[in-house]
Parts: C-alpha cells; structure tokens; sequence
C-alpha cells in the first residue's frame, strides 16, 4: 500500500457507532488566532466530515502510521524540522523551514546536515514544554526500533550512520549529535540528494520520550499522541502523564466511532509563519458512518460539512456534476495515488513472468475506472508512476500493454500464457493445479467490491480461479503485509509518493531492503532472497525472483535530469522484465462540500484534504 489512501498509500472505509464525546474544557483548546480573517477567509466554525473508516495502517502512532487519512491527520497534529508548504499547485513542492530556523545544506562532503531550532514551541497539553533538540532525536531512535515497526524506516536505515532498524528499544544513535536543545546534527553514510525531503515525513516529528517510550509496541502511540501542531486531540489535557501506569486513551479519538480534533493551546502561529499553515476553524470533527450513502445525504442535508476520502456513489456524482448549483461543491484532485492489482512472485504460478504479462494483458481497466465513477476519478493507468512524477522524462503515450480501449485482449493474454509452465497443453489458458483456488484479498467497500467481478472474470478467462477474501481495509493491508500469509494476489494495493519522487515508489515497493515479516510494503517480494523466504517461512520458487536493488541504488546516486531519466527507464524495466504488477489508476481523490465551507484547497504533497486550509462558517461551537 503507500502509502495507502482510502486508503493507501486507498479509499478507506470501516464500521458506524454513535459517539459520546467526552467533555472539553475551555481550557482545552486555544481561541481563534487573533486579528482579521487570512485573504478575507474568516476563522472559526467545527469542520464536519464523515469517513466509512478511518483506515491507519499503525493506528496514527506517527512511527508506523503509513496511510495517506492518516498523515493528513499528522499534518494538524504535528511539525517536522522542515516541511513542504500548505498551499496548492508547484508551490506546494516548495521545501520550507519549520521547526527549525532555516533549510539548511549539506556539509561539503554531503553527509551531515545541522538544524538549529526555533525558541518557543512547545508541545501541547498534558506536557506544555518546550520542544527540544532531544525529542527529534526520540522520534529517530523510535523509527530504529525493530517493535515498533517502522514502515518506513528505510528511508533512514543504512543512511543516518547508525540507522539499521534494528534496535530492541529506542537507543542513542551514533549519526545524530544534539550539542545542545536547540540543534540537531544527522550525519550520514553516504550523499542522498533527497535527505531533506525524508525530514518531512511524519515519523520525523519531535515525540516526548516521557509519554512515547511508554509505547513499547507497533500502533500504542496514536491515542495518546502529544501535538506540536496548530491542533490537538480532544482530551489532551485530561491525560495523566505523570507516569506509564497513568496515561489513558486521549477522550477525542475512538478508531471506530470518531475523532476531534481541537486548538492546539501551546501552539504559537508567529513561530509558523514559513508553512502556509491557516489553521481556519476551531475544531475538526470526524465521525465513522459505514453507510456512503448516509455520509453524502447528511453533507447535502448540512449535518456534515464535508466528505473525506470515500469515493460519492455514482448517483451521488452524477446529481452534483449535472446540476449547476451543486456542481462547485465537487473537488477532484490527483494525489499521486496509482491503484494496481499486485503479484507475489514467490507464489505459483505468479512465479512466471509470462504468468504476470498474460494477466497484465487481460485486465479491463476500462471497467476498473468505471466502477470508481469514470473518469473523474483518476486517469487509467499504463504505467506504475504517473508521468509527472517523472519531471518532464516520461515517454508519451507508454503503455506496454495497451489494449483496444483498455478493455484488456484475449488473444494477446493468451498468447503470453501459453509460453507459461503452467499452461502444459499449450493452449492459452492456464491449466496447472497451481491456477485453481487461489486467494485474492480484497477490501469489503466500494469500490474494490465493484471491480471484484470484473477481476473474477478476467482471470478466468485465462484459466486462473481466485477466491475473493474480502476484509475491512486495515485488515486487507495487514494480511497482504504479513510475508508468512503468502497471499498470492491482492486487489486492494494502491500507493502514492511520500514525497514527489520516484524514489518514493520504487525503493520501498521493489527494493529487497524494504521486505519484512509484517507491515512489508514490497508485497510482490521483488529481490526476495532464498535465504530471506527462508527466515520468512515461505518457499522460494526454482527460477529465483528478479532484483532491481542495483538499478535503485544508481538511480538514487544521481541527481536532476539524470536522475529522471534514471527512474524512467528503471520503470520500464519493471513494467516489461519485471512485471510485479498491474496498475489500472491513477487515481483522484473526490470530496464533496457542503453550503457550510467557504474555503477548500489541497496541495500535492499532503495528497488531500489539510484539514488546517479548510474554513466554514457554520458557526458552531467547539464540540463538548
């Protein structure tokens, strides 16, 4: 998954309870920013969304948490050393500083880097302490610990000297130096050319050890996460972090039922002045409703003010694109998101790449896009990266598989299969024992379980039988992530970039160094090792599986145009040596708005909606 949207990285969706919310002060939320409302935007108001899950991958402890729903929380919730700005378009790839004083750069050797801190943030409540040096590196040595499950720990293992992942608990480390509480030094084994764009990411974000380190285990972190942002979780300050024994879930966030978010009161707008951070309303306020339909019937009716990541129903959509009143009210927008149906090359007979281009040249993708409601919901896919990720290097109009109105081809999918061991009468359809009964992991909504008969369909036509599994999206991601599963094919991956670069595909999706026993985002197993499968407890295939470690690792020692064209043609040799999987979209994310907001944006990095450039004017108050 990616990061997983609504998942990965993926739509999410998940279960409808009532919610009691528990009481907030007023002491535990700051007022609106003084002074005239940001370009005319007034403050204030409870922004309402309603969500069918809210699909974390790690429960939203920010070490492990790798869904896109959630990293859009992460952004309210907390700051990095550095961040992308909050505003939309290519302004939104500009780096800026913010917890520290300035980017700074590298050392003239390329491996070190020096970030002194701003004075004045502090954490929120219950703490209301000044953010130190100390508490970034906390944040590190939590990535580096094996427990916690870092999904995305490669980004730092084996390039902050030091890093390996490895680690029983969060431990000091040899390539992070804090000479005093406001400066941090990373010193590095080797240039990485994008370093400061890995600081962005939010397991990079300052975590107190004294509430943390009482988390000792992957996803304990996110119902008691201490904010450095403009908002917090409800509830903050009624935690107890006097000690381990002490602290309770935080009152605002229930994973099942709902989420509120509130003013951050130890949070200083004038120390934020770099990010584009607005910060418009007072609250935000999330609720789980399994039923879509009820979700966009309540934005309609004005009990919501919003949707979030659930894709509208196609009748839904269609009232709001035909009616003029209405039509404005609909915001799509790209967020790097490709959805693919993936392979586990270790698993028969996904072991043959002619296997891999039979199915590749079968899928309708036509009516893949079609069940996500056309058009409007993201371009097809022929490639894994969509083009602009590619900085002006991708070839046009590549598609290695094209097929008659991307409604998939019988003849050429069976002209691969029969070059296929598993076709023993040479016939075009897949005819082993190793065809039949095969598991496919799907998630329970919307619209994967539309696209499920399709899937069926095709695959059948080439003589591979899957049984569907269809589980709740977290369950879906965690059963396809857990190596020892040995899932054979899935219908619910999808990944978007954690920073617009390629390398944010490739090397955590098909590098081996990216492959564990659970949370593994190398689902298709690309550079497993005999000696790997075996520690992992799977069977490793006769043929081997293809490796593209090197062609990464190349790929990432050069720099601006090179570097582009680099990634380009490794993303050719996996569509056409490799062939891991099949991508079918690229995907928008769709939200609809009530009469309510009165401000919308989404940039590209934050890959939604930021809930802190959202501004209603319903003028409720903060929910109690």
């Amino acid at each position: 998954m990616t990061r997983s949207t609504p998942g990965t990285r993926s739509l999410i969706c998940g279960l409808l309870a009532a919610l009691v919310l528990a009481s907030c002060t007023s002491s535990s939320s700051a007022p609106a920013p003084s002074g005239p409302p940001a370009g005319g935007i007034a403050r204030g108001g409870v922004y309402r969304v309603g969500v069918t899950t809210f699909g974390n991958t790690d429960g939203l402890d920010p070490t492990g948490e790798y869904g896109i729903p959630g990293w859009g929380l992460l952004d309210a919730l907390q700051r990095t050393l550095v961040t992308f700005k909050f505003t939309p378009g290519d302004a939104g790839t500009q780096l800026v500083p913010d917890l520290a004083t300035e980017v700074p750069q590298a050392s003239s050797d390329g491996l070190s880097y020096t970030f002194h801190l701003k004075p004045g943030i502090k954490f929120g409540p219950p703490l209301n302490r000044d953010i130190t040096s100390a508490d970034v590196a906390y944040a590190f040595q939590r990535l580096n610990t094996k427990p916690l499950v870092a999904e995305y720990g490669f980004y730092f293992y084996g390039i902050v000297k030091g890093m390996t992942g490895s680690a029983p608990s969060p431990t000091p480390i040899s390539g992070i130096e804090t000479p005093d509480k406001s400066t941090i030094i990373f010193h590095l084994t080797q240039p990485t050319g994008d370093f400061l764009y890995r600081l962005t990411l939010p397991a990079t974000a300052p975590m107190p050890a004294e509430v943390a380190g009482c988390f000792k285990t992957a996803g304990g972190y996110g119902r008691d996460l201490i904010a450095s942002g403009p908002y917090m979780i409800a509830g903050s300050e009624q935690v107890d972090a006097s000690s381990c024994a002490a602290i309770q879930p935080m009152s605002g966030f229930d994973p099942s039922r709902s989420m509120t978010l509130v003013r951050n009161p130890a949070y200083d707008p004038t120390t934020d002045t770099d990010s584009g951070r607005k910060a418009y309303v007072n609250a935000v306020q999330i609720t789980i409703d399994s039923s879509i339909a009820d979700i966009f019937q309540k934005v309609q009716a004005g009990s919501l003010d919003a949707s979030w990541y659930d894709l509208p129903p196609a009748t839904v959509l269609q009232q709001y694109l035909s009616d003029p009143t209405l039509k404005n009210d609909v915001h799509a927008f790209g967020n790097g998101n490709v959805q693919f149906i993936t392979m586990n090359m270790t698993h028969p007979p996904f072991d043959d790449i002619h296997v891999r281009k039979a199915v590749s040249y079968i899928i309708d993708k036509a009516a893949l896009q079609k069940s996500w409601s056309g058009p409007i919901s993201g371009d097809i896919a022929s490639s894994i990266l969509p083009p602009y990720v590619l900085q002006g290097h991708a070839t046009p109009g590549y598609d290695p598989y094209a097929t008659p109105g991307n409604a998939g081809s019988l003849s050429k999918a069976m002209a691969e299969m029969k070059l296929s061991a598993y076709d023993t009468n040479k016939d075009g359809i897949c005819d082993a024992s190793a065809c039949k009964n095969l598991i496919m992991v799907n998630q329970n909504i919307a619209p994967w379980t539309t696209m499920e008969p399709y899937v069926v369909r095709d695959l059948a036509k080439i003589g591979i039988q899957v049984v569907p599994r269809e589980l709740e999206t977290s369950a879906a991601y965690n059963t396809v992530q857990r190596v020892a599963n040995d899932i054979p094919i899935s219908m619910n991956a999808n990944w978007a970039y954690d920073y617009a670069d390629a390398y944010t595909y490739l090397a955590p999706m098909f590098d081996s160094s990216s492959i564990s026993a659970s949370g593994n985002p190398n689902t298709t197993l690309t550079g497993l090792t005999a000696s790997a499968a075996k520690s992992l407890g799977i069977s490793y295939p006769a043929g081997g599986v293809p490796s593209v470690d090197a062609k990464i690792a190349a790929c990432e020692a050069v720099a601006g145009d090179a570097r582009a064209i680099c990634w380009a043609n490794l993303e050719k040799y996996l569509m056409q040596d490799v062939v891991p999987m099949v991508p079918y979209l690229w995907s928008n994310v769709i939200v609809i708005t009530g009469s309510t907001v009165t401000h919308f944006e989404a940039d590209p990095i934050s890959q939604g909606t930021t809930f802190t450039q959202v501004a209603v004017n319903n003028g409720l108050p903060v929910p109690a």
